[in-house]
């Protein structure tokens, strides 16, 4: 992920809601939505952790003021 932050590891930006982050990173990076978000859902390819947890309700989750969000490659396994 830091290849869409040209290296960039942690990037302070406020939202209350997953889709808010997406939004501000947009903002600062253009093309990182397209990466991320596909036909208004996080894309199969990739999970988001918010506090550690990774979240199941995409881009509604909810987002604190110091919460840490994490996008990820999602893991497969078998």
């Amino acid at each position: 992920m830091q290849k869409l932050t040209e290296g960039q590891q942690q990037i302070p930006v406020e939202g209350s809601t997953v889709r808010q982050v997406v939004e501000a990173l947009e903002s600062l990076y253009p093309g990182f939505k397209d990466r991320i978000v596909e036909d208004d859902r996080i894309r199969t390819e990739i999970a988001v952790a918010v506090d550690g947890e990774v979240v199941t309700s995409g881009l509604r989750a909810r987002v604190g003021a110091e919460s840490e969000v994490h996008f990820l490659p999602a893991l497969a396994g078998g």
